[in-house]
């Protein structure tokens, strides 16, 4: 179904629902804003560890050229057991759920709010949530935008690490650098003291050290690129799937090989230049570009809208011209990688878009 801009022109007032929803692994609070509709899916998100719906998403939803998006898709923000702001210390009786599990509470999320379908947004740890619930329930996922996703175990030297950092280290000191890349930590100082103000004084660090080491427990996600002439039944993401991370990110090499297991055909890479750990804050308007190009190849954002969308970020000059100038460029600085936008992508057009992106 294609989502004509004139759908949305009228007055648009956000309904907007505050829950607690109760599942098989504790409550969860939920945020749903918009009004649910039969023929359309819902943007799913769900938020990295020492994080919550508020700081991991709110400079991608409170910017401008997010408005189009969410004045025609409905929007539910997860937050895991005990991350939401002023959530109270969790009972010593209550375990806290695995990655598995917290993937397991999404249907109970989406039958609570009468929802059919989702294009999943996560982040982190919550990108392993929502991939493994589209693994679980595929019929459920009309598409995942995986942002920094991790589709490793952390393994015995990685847990190891982690266990004695968190003996060693206070909870800021030791997410911070799950966030955000060394460099950045190193010279964006304003950023990164917000965060660890956040961190401090808006999250219970007694939750998030429950979340944090059950992140740390994962289980490998268990998919594999499917071989041409191979096996059909395949454990691989059957839903269109666009990865995303800055190339200054401590996630790059775990998206590149996530990347190198997921379908080719369905599996979009997305490596931004000059970007941070956190893309969604670092380059929002970046990011929603890429948002609604894949959300208009699923066939929920007219053509039109977009065509608005490539004369704004062009800065007034065509599109075209700043592919050529980029090339120029790019011969120039012999296609550094650091320097462009990598992208591997399951359709020609799709890439050219993405590169276009690039150059804006």
């Amino acid at each position: 179904m294609v989502l004509e801009d004139n759908e949305g022109d009228s007055v648009f007032e956000t309904q907007i629902t505050e829950e607690h929803v109760e599942t098989h692994y504790g409550n969860v609070h939920c945020i749903m804003t918009g009004t649910p509709k039969a023929n359309l899916p819902v943007l799913l998100t769900f938020h990295d560890v020492g994080l919550n719906h508020k700081s991991c998403f709110d400079p991608l939803f409170i910017h401008e050229d997010m408005q189009e998006i969410i004045r025609h898709l409905p929007v539910c923000h997860i937050e895991a057991p005990g991350q939401h702001e002023g959530a109270k210390t969790l009972h010593d009786e209550y375990s806290y759920p695995s990655m598995d599990q917290l993937s397991e509470a999404v249907p109970a999320v989406l039958k609570h709010f009468g929802l059919c379908r989702v294009i999943g947004l996560g982040v982190g740890a919550g990108a392993y949530i929502l991939a493994k619930f589209a693994l679980n329930h595929p019929d459920m996922v009309d598409g995942l935008v995986l942002i920094n996703i991790n589709a490793s175990a952390e393994g015995l030297m990685g847990s190891v690490a982690s266990k004695l950092t968190g003996w060693t280290h206070t909870l800021p000191e030791t997410v911070i650098p799950h966030l955000f890349g060394k460099d950045e930590i190193d010279t964006n100082h304003d950023l990164i003291a917000t965060y660890r103000h956040h961190i401090t004084t808006t999250m219970n660090q007694a939750n998030v050290s429950q979340f944090l080491r059950s992140y740390h427990s994962r289980n490998a996600l268990e998919v594999e690129r499917p071989v041409p002439g191979g096996s059909i039944n395949v454990r691989t993401l059957k839903c269109s799937t666009l990865l995303i991370v800055g190339d200054n990110s401590p996630a790059v090499e775990a998206v590149v090989d996530c990347n190198s297991k997921l379908d080719p055909t369905k599996t979009t890479l997305l490596k931004m230049a000059d970007c941070g750990g956190l893309p969604q804050v670092d380059q929002p308007a970046k990011v929603i570009e890429a948002l609604k190009y894949f959300i208009q190849g699923m066939g929920y954002l007219s053509s039109a809208s977009m065509t608005r969308l490539r004369s704004r970020t062009a800065s007034g000059s065509s599109l075209q011209r700043a592919r050529t100038h980029s090339r120029g460029a790019e011969e120039k600085r012999g296609r550094s990688h650091t320097d462009s936008m990598e992208c591997s992508s399951n359709s020609d057009q799709i890439s050219t878009t993405l590169r276009e992106l690039a150059c804006t």
